[in-house]
């Protein structure tokens, strides 16, 4: 490797220009003086005393007292490594603790001047696809008073237990009604691997739900992915499958008509579908509804 190039990759993990010129030097000799150290490393030597001075109380390299002057040998490169390693984990360290206590600060101040214009503003659309999309969720479902109620398509991993914020939200004596498309697109942990749902783990997850304090019900129909937040905001999961991810969309919209709207529709699908009660699964393969015709549990 060229000395260039290692200069240049000493400089990328934070050493300044004649500090990796001293290091190299040193990483190459055996035990040299200061004096030596400024001629290899075409250095002045009053900068080359100040860098060795650092080095040696990093640990990177030895200070031998000799009968006149003092000289300078390397330690091993890997335990340097190691040293180095140490050190930026405890500077990103501090600057992660810096910024969380920096933003826990900013609670107090966020929207704490919104402006009567800013009110009038109902619809908000997320789009693009990233982690930080379901913090909007959160922040409705933490902020509902008493009721939500959600029409939902289950996908990709879904869980049986029950989440954090909808335990809070019953014990401050909050309705959840929930209606879930009888579709087997979603995994569940089974024999501590993700394995394709089966039509009985969509009932017993169902069930567990509904344990829990949620009233639930299936629907055969497909359904939108929404939620209304005490019969005055609608957050919408817009999805089309023939568009990357990134493109895909959340509208939140904040108004009591529409929400009223979105109801009825929610009431169509909650009255035409099906209770736990309602459900029983015969030999034949076949889900039962008392006064109606048999429903295949298979969905094509």
């Amino acid at each position: 490797m060229q000395s260039k190039e290692i200069i240049y990759k000493l400089q990328e993990i934070g050493f300044r220009e004649y500090e990796s010129k001293i290091f190299l030097v040193l990483l190459k000799g055996s035990v040299l003086s200061a004096s030596e150290i400024a001629d290899k490393a075409n250095v002045r030597r009053t900068a080359v005393y100040e860098i060795l001075k650092s080095f040696t109380a990093r640990g990177f390299c030895n200070e031998i007292e000799t009968n006149t002057i003092l000289k300078y040998e390397m330690i091993d490169p890997k335990v340097i490594a190691d040293k180095i390693e140490k050190e930026i984990s405890q500077i990103n360290e501090t600057k992660v603790n810096k910024l969380k206590a920096t933003f826990n600060d900013f609670d107090s101040l966020y929207k704490s001047d919104i402006s009567s214009e800013s009110n009038n503003v109902n619809i908000e659309l997320i789009r693009g696809f990233n982690k930080h999309r379901q913090t909007k969720f959160i922040e409705l479902f933490k902020n509902a008073k008493k009721e939500i109620l959600f029409m939902i398509r289950l996908e990709g991993f879904v869980s049986d237990e029950l989440d954090i914020n909808a335990r809070e939200f019953f014990k401050r004596g909050g309705v959840i009604k929930s209606i879930y498309e009888s579709t087997l697109n979603f995994k569940i942990i089974k024999d501590n691997s993700r394995k394709d749902a089966t039509f009985e783990d969509l009932l017993r997850i169902c069930q567990k739900f509904e344990k829990s304090g949620e009233q639930v019900r299936l629907s055969k129909s497909e359904l939108p992915n929404m939620t209304i937040f005490d019969r005055e905001t609608v957050f919408t999961n817009i999805q089309d499958k023939s568009l990357p991810r990134h493109s895909n969309a959340d509208v939140i919209i904040k108004n009591r008509d529409y929400a009223n709207r979105m109801i009825d529709l929610f009431s169509y699908y909650w009255n035409s579908s099906f209770t736990m009660d309602e459900l029983k699964t015969t030999d034949d393969g076949k889900v039962k509804k008392s006064g109606k015709k048999n429903i295949k549990t298979k969905v094509k």
